[in-house]
């Protein structure tokens, strides 16, 4: 497993703009330290000859055609509306 004193969980707390307290400090350190065993266990695997990638399998023809298609009608996309008014949305005024 990780050493503990490599692990600065109060440098890590402050990047993550945490405030632990020492409990929370001694669990998130051990949970970390699980963490990075079993990175540390996935570097020991024989990865030669393989090649990186981004997905396990090829990903071709992922998008559908960009084919120009009707929208819905307005009382369609205005069914859940809470508010209405000529054909629009009423919401809350957010800025003044």
């Amino acid at each position: 497993m990780s050493s503990a004193p490599q692990l600065n969980i109060d440098h890590i707390a402050k990047l993550a703009r945490l405030a632990l307290t020492p409990e929370e400090k001694a669990i998130f350190a051990g949970q970390i330290n699980h963490v990075l065993h079993h990175i540390e266990q996935l570097s020991k695997v024989d990865v030669t000859g393989v090649e990186p990638t981004a997905h396990a399998f090829a990903v071709t023809n992922v998008w559908g055609e960009d084919v120009a298609r009707p929208g819905l009608p307005v009382d369609q996309a205005l069914r859940n509306a809470p508010a209405q008014r000529e054909h629009m949305v009423v919401v809350p005024k957010v800025v003044e």
